[in-house]
């Protein structure tokens, strides 16, 4: 299994980076988020990654923290959640945003990630509710659902809301009125 590459970034596309180690490209799909924290094409890079076997294609999947592989390793145990949806949830959520949403049920937070309804957050809720909340509080709301009720409360949809935080770009953490200030200015778009 591989589990870490370590090289430098060959090209950057979407949802994949090529990471070229000792002579040898490896295609890795990513979080956006991932993506983002990755330096430019001929920097060193670091990715945890994990290897799946699907339908006779090995593909590799890369996070640029364990804590990101662990999540994801979690979640494609869930019914109905695939390695893309839950790339698609480490793209919109942090670790953490995804663990304060499980442990206080929050189907409201999970719904933001496009392909995930209410009835998937669910199912992610009650599988893993007693895996990853182990110490961490309910009351946690994270700045994505502080922008999302701030979103619902102008007056947008909840469809409107989710694809004006699909918008946002993940680059870390930032402060609740510049997420809400890009992802107004995505929603005239």
């Amino acid at each position: 299994m591989i589990s870490l590459l370590e090289g430098k970034v060959a090209e950057k596309t979407g949802d994949r980076v090529v990471l070229a180690v000792s002579g040898v490209g490896y295609e890795v799909l990513v979080p956006a988020q991932t993506l983002s924290r990755l330096p430019a094409s001929g920097k060193p890079a670091r990715l945890y990654t994990r290897l799946l076997m699907r339908d006779e294609t090995m593909l590799l999947y890369g996070f640029a923290t364990p804590d990101e592989r662990v999540l994801f390793d979690y979640l494609i145990t869930v019914s109905g959640v695939g390695p893309k949806l839950a790339l698609g949830v480490l793209s919109l959520l942090t670790p953490d945003a995804v663990r304060r949403a499980v442990v206080s049920g929050d189907v409201a937070a999970l719904t933001l990630v496009p392909g995930v309804g209410k009835k998937v957050a669910g199912r992610v809720i009650l599988d893993l509710k007693d895996k990853i909340g182990a110490g961490i509080e309910a009351s946690g709301t994270g700045p994505l659902a502080e922008v999302r009720d701030a979103l619902l409360s102008l007056g947008l949809t909840a469809q409107e809301a989710r694809d004006a935080l699909a918008a946002l770009a993940p680059d870390g953490e930032r402060p609740v009125e510049e997420l809400l200030r890009e992802a107004l200015r995505s929603v005239g778009r």
